[in-house]
Parts: structure tokens; sequence; C-alpha cells
């Protein structure tokens, strides 16, 4: 006797959703996380060529020189501001993969606790009438003792 849960397409369907999702996420994640990299090593870049001038200033630069270091950091100040940017966005898209997977986390959770439910009920109707016709067999076999 085929007792077949009702949702189970939706559950399908739903989980299906949830792996998609997660594949996003995943994505939106490995895009912010080499956006900050990027960023990481632009700063970098700066702090240590900021650094290096530091230590040339002390011995003597050329005018030529400063012109350059500062046109070189406002090139870099201006790719750093960019990738400012695109970490906030690459953040606030991972955000929301993050909270579109954690809803379709939830649906699933919903679907599967519904089909344990109507598998508990299912399994407790089968058991009552095994139950049910031990006791006929019982009976059966009782009335038939005695005649």
């Amino acid at each position: 006797m085929e007792h077949a849960f009702k949702f189970d397409k939706i559950l399908t369907i739903r989980e299906k959703e949830k792996d998609k999702a997660f594949g996003e996420y995943k994505e939106a994640l490995e895009r912010f996380e080499e956006a900050a990299e990027k960023l990481y090593r632009f700063l970098k870049q700066k702090e240590d060529y900021e650094e290096t001038y530091k230590q040339k200033l002390k011995s003597g630069l050329s005018i030529q020189d400063i012109r350059y270091f500062r046109q070189f950091v406002m090139n870099l100040e201006r790719t750093i501001s960019h990738y400012q940017q695109l970490v906030i966005q690459t953040r606030e898209q991972m955000f929301l993969k993050q909270t579109k997977l954690a809803e379709l986390n939830i649906e699933v959770k919903k679907y599967e606790k519904l089909k344990e439910n109507h598998m508990k009920t299912v399994l407790e109707t089968i058991q009552a009438a095994e139950n049910k016709r031990m006791d006929e067999i019982s009976i059966q076999q009782f009335v038939n003792r005695r005649n």
C-alpha cells in the first residue's frame, strides 16, 4: 500500500531552488572575496609606496619625483575608491543571496517536517491496522479453541 506524500513535488522543487540559491550565494561570496582581496592589495600597495616615499624624502627627492609620487597616489586612491564601492556592492549582493538562501532553507525544512509528520501518521495508521488484525486473529483463535 503506497502512501505518497502529497507535497513531494513541491518539496523537490523547493530543494532545487535551495540548491540553485546556494550556488548563487557561493558565487556572490567569491565575487565579494575577490573584490575585497583586490582592495586589500591596493591599500597595501599604497601603504608600502608611502613608506618608501617617506624614506626617499628623508634622503632628498627631485620635484619631478614628488610630482610622480602625487600622480601615482591619486591614481591609486581612485582605484581604491572604485574597489571600496565594489566591495560594498558585492557585500550587499552576498547578503541578499544569503537571505534568499535562508528563506528557501526554512521553506524546505517546513516541507520536510510535513513529510516527516505524514510518514509518522502513515506508520501509526499501519501499526494500528496491524494491531487490529492481530486482535481479530487472537479473537478468532480464542473462539475456535472454545468450540
